[in-house]
């Protein structure tokens, strides 16, 4: 079920269906930029928050501040009003403007393009390291939200119980060709069709390559029958 083969497949076939949607907040913001530092505010605003109110938030922050030496001068309730109503708005100002304290002060304004460095960063998990990564740099990585995690073992790809063991599962199994578009490719699907409370089974274009479809689609229609 996990061939490369197969693996390629559903991907290009992903690939192509996205043209139909809109891209992802967080890739429209780096293709717009190619800016890692707004990646990186982008991605902590993005947590617990729908894509649309991370998109005018975060043009909000920006047309304040859009570096960290910008940034760090800025009041906490100054970026609290202006992120507002991201999820947990006032704990992210206050990380915000601290992580550009940090960036002043250790990397001479600068976002680190290494892993490990931006690991250090508090409220910077492995989510929003491989995202910087990725999309703020270019590199190499898997950034792993609640779409990938759902869809790659919904698929059958993987068989895990949390986003940072997906990431690791999915190092292992996907080609390095891949790492780069997964996620795009995964938050699209998992935004239009393959919702996480909801999925589209009848509307998947890859369900005939996925585990869970046909058995969410039999046990809905048989609730149906009752």
């Amino acid at each position: 079920m996990r061939s490369e083969k197969q693996i390629a497949t559903v991907l290009s076939i992903l690939k192509r269906e996205m043209k139909k949607y809109r891209d992802p907040a967080l890739t429209e913001i780096a293709e717009r930029s190619r800016d890692p530092f707004k990646v990186l505010v982008s991605c902590i605003l993005s947590l617990r928050t729908k894509d649309a109110t991370t998109a005018k938030a975060s043009g909000r922050l920006f047309a304040l501040a859009d570096k960290p030496q910008k940034m760090a001068r800025l009041p906490v309730p100054k970026i609290a009003k202006a992120i507002y109503p991201v999820g947990f708005y006032r704990t992210k100002a206050r990380r915000i403007k601290k992580i550009c304290g940090e960036l002043m002060k250790k990397y001479d304004g600068k976002v680190p393009d290494n892993f490990d460095a931006l690991m250090e960063f508090k409220g910077v998990g492995r989510k929003t390291a491989n995202i910087v990564m990725v999309y703020g740099f270019g590199k190499p990585g898997i950034p792993v939200d609640v779409h990938v995690h759902v869809i790659a073992n919904r698929l059958g790809w993987v068989q895990t119980k949390n986003a940072d063991k997906t990431e690791l599962e999915l190092r292992k199994i996907l080609p390095g060709k891949y790492w780069m578009e997964v996620n795009t490719l995964f938050v699209v699907h998992g935004q239009n069709i393959c919702q996480t409370k909801k999925p589209r089974c009848g509307a998947c274009p890859v369900i005939k390559h996925c585990q869970y479809g046909p058995k969410y689609l039999t046990l809905s229609s048989n609730s149906k029958k009752r």
